[in-house]
């Protein structure tokens, strides 16, 4: 048997389906339970629910305490310390957006049985498809390298050299994914989940103000008044809500586990689970530091992860310092986890690979090789003397605010796309939502990007003039979306056992969809976006590091 699947028109495939390894189907084997492929049976009993929703759980909050990785850590943890408790409120943003773009995703995996790289790559053409997946390799990549500076910070606040503690973390990420197990796998994913509970104990002890964080979540406002870096600090805040890997994970993941959308609803709350998780987490890292700084020289002036474990040791205790040191471990071993795992997938979907957790290494060399090259590499680059750490991290948050707009805008047409979804493609009311979302993420971004390249400028000013953009192309869109949907034929009737077991037919056997002007003008305009972005931010790259 060779690695590489056989091709869509091999006869050995079933001519209706679109799953592309056929270890993607079968019975789910979760971390916490068994689904028969053959069970159909309707639960109806609480006791029933819940077993079939432990079983299911996994995909949704891994991505989301994923989310919750290294950057995001040290980002709340700026918040609380130049900030105070003023930016608890934006926290409150991240729960819609996250259940929002990552349920599109979810039911394009269970649908489609397909990656998101794979579905863009066959309905939007070969360009798009190797531009989404190459711009998620290199981002992907120096995210990973960011994990691991938060697996060498969290070492050094023990006292280990990060020439210890960073191939120790990246021989334990090699070890728990090559297992050739998917329920192995996810059930050492919910050992460093259930050790992200540590942030409980640490807003206990750091002993929060209760009005003062009860104020900044009920009362948006900024410490010192809006200024260039507080805005900025709010958009990367809302930026780490959906990082592009997030999608291409959750999406692969949903497929690898076996779920079909009999079983979306679970699914959808395991998804809503881990947002209000993840949520919980960063206002108790942000509350935490908040309390630690407050009315000390240091506040406003933070410096990195290590100092601010530093600090709480200080000024709160020893134990507060060492739980912060060691979530930062662990927020860095999950999103490492996770986000090398999205590019393997990835990888597997753009070279037709077998590319399932459920197989051993022998069956798939380049799957778990492309994972162990990443990790390896990535760590590499940390244990360079004087590295640019600094410039990768602004590398990556940038790149990720370019990437973010163009993934989000994807899911949107393909959860519009009947051939895909069939009966499952979006709701008006949540493309609506959807819109929205997508038009603040392009503002977000745009943000990030333009202040990255010209520091100076004013962004305040750009945040109005951005927004005042996209509220004007959203009712433009929203207006010519109702006209042309007046006219629309309705979709026939389908009954609920119809639609829990509709799935996307082969990509071969599907139409690619018809290009409207519109559609094209704004894949045009994005596409150009992109290119002037990327194309700026080499630019600012070059001249920090010939300045350092």
């Amino acid at each position: 048997m060779t690695e590489r699947e056989p091709n869509r028109k091999d006869s050995r495939l079933k001519p209706t389906s679109a799953v592309l390894d056929d270890l993607h189907q079968g019975d789910i084997h979760g971390a916490f339970g068994t689904i028969r492929v053959s069970d159909v049976t309707p639960r109806r009993t609480w006791r029933r629910r819940m077993l079939t929703l432990l079983a299911i759980v996994g995909p949704g909050l891994i991505v989301m305490v994923g989310d919750n990785d290294a950057g995001g850590v040290s980002t709340y943890a700026q918040a609380g310390q130049d900030f105070g408790y003023s930016l608890l409120w934006t926290l409150l943003l991240l729960i819609p957006v996250l259940i929002v773009n990552q349920e599109m995703v979810v039911r394009l995996g269970a649908v489609t049985g397909v990656g998101y790289a794979r579905l863009i790559t066959e309905r939007f053409g070969r360009s798009w498809g190797w531009f989404s997946a190459g711009g998620i390799f290199l981002l992907n990549f120096l995210t990973i390298s960011t994990e691991f500076m938060g697996v060498s910070l969290a070492g050094e606040y023990f006292g280990l050299k990060p020439f210890i503690s960073v191939p120790i973390a990246a021989a334990l990420l090699v070890g728990i994914t090559i297992s050739g197990n998917f329920r192995r796998w996810e059930r050492a994913m919910f050992v460093f989940l259930f050790a992200s509970l540590l942030v409980l104990p640490l807003v206990v002890l750091s002993h929060p103000s209760p009005g003062a964080a009860l104020q900044g979540f009920l009362v948006p406002g900024v410490e010192g008044g809006l200024t260039s870096n507080s805005a900025l600090l709010i958009v990367a805040i809302v930026g780490t809500t959906v990082a592009p890997w997030q999608m291409f994970f959750q999406q692969s993941n949903v497929i690898d586990k076996r779920i079909t959308p009999r079983w979306l609803d679970y699914e959808k709350a395991d998804t809503a689970l881990g947002a209000f998780v993840v949520v919980i987490g960063a206002a108790a890292i942000m509350m935490a530091t908040a309390s630690a700084f407050s009315g000390t020289s240091q506040f406003g002036h933070y410096i990195d992860a290590l100092h601010v474990a530093q600090v709480l040791h200080v000024n709160i205790s020893p134990a507060a310092g060492a739980i912060f040191a060691l979530l930062l471990f662990d927020a860095s071993i999950v999103g490492a986890s996770a986000v090398t795992l999205a590019t393997s997938y990835a990888f597997g979907d753009v070279f037709g690979l077998r590319h399932s957790l459920h197989r051993g290494v022998r069956e798939a060399k380049l799957f778990y090789g492309s994972y162990t090259v990443m990790v390896a590499v990535a760590a590499a680059i940390v244990l360079i003397p004087y590295a640019p750490l600094g410039l990768i991290t602004t590398a990556v948050q940038a790149m990720a605010g370019i990437m973010l707009p163009s993934t989000t805008v994807f899911a949107v047409l393909l959860c519009n796309d009947r051939q895909v979804l069939g009966p499952w493609v979006n709701r008006p009311w949540l493309n609506a939502v959807a819109g929205v979302i997508v038009g603040a993420m392009l503002v977000l971004s745009a943000i990030l990007v333009v202040s990255t390249v010209v520091p100076s400028i004013d962004v305040t000013t750009l945040l109005v003039i951005l927004g005042a953009i996209a509220f004007a192309v959203l009712l433009a869109g929203g207006a010519w979306s109702w006209a042309r949907s007046r006219g629309a034929q309705p979709p026939p009737p389908m009954s609920r056992e119809e639609r829990a077991n509709w799935r996307m037919p082969a990509l071969a056997l599907l139409e690619r969809p018809t290009w409207s002007p519109a559609r094209r003008a704004a894949l045009a305009a994005l596409s150009g976006y992109l290119v002037i972005a990327i194309v700026m931010l080499a630019v600012k790259a070059v001249q920090l590091a010939i300045h350092r």
